[in-house]
């Protein structure tokens, strides 16, 4: 069980959505059980910069199962995860910022939803709405 195209495409469109009621163009990155990008979009005057970002949220998100926020509230100093984000760096780097959601159907992380572009709470909201719409 995985993410599929169609699934992606929902999850992004309900995302870009909320970007624009926000006024905060972003980058949205769904990857599927296997952390594997599945679809990406760059909205219209969405940084660069965020493209990488927004896909390594979500494939941290999938590759922990758990929130990006979470995983960054537990990575500080004196938290259990702290360094954490140090410890992939020959593979794909592990965000520990707001921004990257689980995807889960029938109790199981399926794949993750990564938003990169704008303040920390404004990634996180744009990338819980792609999630609901999953």
């Amino acid at each position: 069980m995985s993410v599929t195209l169609a699934d992606a495409r929902r999850v992004i469109e309900a995302a870009e959505k909320r970007a624009d009621e926000i006024g905060q163009p972003m980058n949205i990155a769904v990857v599927d059980a296997g952390g594997n990008l599945v679809a990406h979009v760059r909205q219209d005057g969405a940084w660069i910069g965020s493209i990488e970002i927004s896909i390594s949220k979500a494939w941290t998100s999938k590759a922990f199962d758990i929130s990006t926020k979470d995983l960054g509230d537990n990575s500080q100093p004196t938290q259990q995860f702290f360094g954490i984000h140090t410890t992939n760096a020959h593979g794909r780097g592990v965000a520990i910022f707001a921004g990257g959601v689980p995807l889960s159907r029938d109790g199981r992380v399926v794949g993750a939803v990564g938003v990169s572009g704008g303040s920390g709470e404004q990634d996180q909201t744009v990338a819980e709405a792609g999630a609901a719409a999953f």
